[in-house]
């Protein structure tokens, strides 16, 4: 993949782009100024100071991140009538993620979704990892790449501005083997995309499987539920799930099923059906296998589009699959930003990713990662609007 490359720009200046009313995306008369500034954003129980970083393109879309976890706080895009409105579920201020979110925004790892019996077996050794989901293990454990600080590194090129976290998981954090240096690269360009590139290397093989858990809602933010997203998924199969949702092994065909997002469909429209996958889901969190090759370089994996704003996300990736999330466990016991209770379904995830538990199928497509090499995958989150 062609790489971003940085220039690096460190600020601490406050942005004032959009408290001065900010316009919309797409074509301008006077392409506005891109950003990228950093300001602190509290502090953990142990004394680490979190930043917050506020990129913003030529277009107007602004992206907020802290370096806790690496996590997206506020995503802001314009509707078609040019007003610019967050698309992203999380909290205003640090504290309500030091007490725990569902992954609000994060970046999970080592291993992103669930590995059953929270263990896997490598060159003969077997690993115990943390159950924090049931009997299983899901998105690093109980300390995973989302209560981490990361340290972040701003930047400013041609292309667009951005912020690149790294971090140092030691070996057996997590029970996983070997010392793992991670990069995550959030580069906002002004084709208005959010690229994010994953690089990593170890001293020990390791299973690695890195992604993106940001909740979107395109409408509001979280204040409506998500139902009438109309959606595509670029995937002909899914992998099949027990009920404890770790997938059994076997690709099945979408054809025929309430998995069928080869052409759009809302989210809503088939969320209850009487389908055994459906229930043991409580709706969709499932992983699809996405059409193509991974020779083939990037591939769209999903689109989504929100009838009432117009807005579209496209979503492109290196990856083989991606894990569709309807927001199945939000309940309305979590206030979010400005005050939002966040009620059932109010936000969606779409993750990519290898696949679940992979280190225990292997049959799947491998994620383990040895020294020499180098764990390197790229996802674009595409914004537009449709009139």
């Amino acid at each position: 993949m062609r790489p971003f490359h940085p220039r690096r720009l460190v600020t601490t200046a406050v942005s004032t782009l959009f408290l001065a009313g900010a316009a919309a995306c797409g074509p301008a008369e006077e392409p506005m100024p891109q950003t990228v500034t950093a300001v602190p954003f509290g502090s953990t129980p142990d004394g680490a100071t979190v930043e917050l970083y506020t990129l913003t393109n030529n277009n107007g879309i602004e992206v907020q991140t802290i370096s806790y976890g690496g996590i997206i706080t506020s995503l802001k895009t314009p509707d078609r009538s040019g007003t610019l409105g967050d698309i992203v579920l999380g909290y205003d201020d640090l504290q309500p993620y030091l007490d725990g979110s569902p992954y609000f925004g994060a970046i999970v790892g080592r291993y992103g979704n669930r590995i059953g019996s929270a263990r896997f077996t490598l060159d003969d050794q077997v690993y115990t990892l943390a159950a924090n989901d049931g009997d299983n293990h899901l998105h690093g454990g109980d300390k995973g790449f989302d209560k981490v600080v990361w340290e972040g590194e701003p930047f400013e090129n041609d292309a667009g501005v951005g912020v690149i976290f790294r971090y140092l998981s030691p070996d057996g954090e997590e029970g996983y083997p070997g010392n793992l240096q991670v990069e995550v690269t959030y580069a906002l360009t002004n084709a208005d995309e959010l690229i994010v590139d994953y690089l990593a290397t170890t001293d020990h093989a390791t299973p690695v499987n890195l992604t993106q858990h940001s909740y979107f809602n395109l409408k509001d933010a979280g204040a409506s539920d998500i139902l009438d997203h109309e959606l595509l998924i670029a995937a002909d199969g899914f992998t099949p799930v027990d009920v404890t949702l770790i997938p059994t092994g076997e690709i099945a065909p979408v054809e025929g099923t309430p998995f069928d997002f080869t052409t759009p469909h809302t989210i809503g429209e088939r969320i209850g059906a009487d389908h055994p996958q459906i229930a043991f889901g409580g709706g969709y969190d499932h992983n699809w296998v996405l059409n193509g090759t991974p020779s083939a370089g990037m591939t769209l994996a999903a689109r989504v589009q929100e009838p009432t704003s117009g807005r579209t996300l496209e979503i492109l990736t290196t990856e083989p699959a991606i894990q569709f999330y309807s927001g199945n466990f939000l309940d309305g016991t979590l206030t979010g930003k400005r005050g939002v209770v966040y009620e059932h379904r109010t936000g969606f995830c779409l993750e990519t990713q290898h696949y679940p538990d992979s280190p225990n199928k292997p049959d799947f497509p491998s994620t383990i990662l040895r020294p020499g090499e180098e764990y390197r995958t790229r996802t674009v989150f595409r914004f537009g609007i449709e009139d």
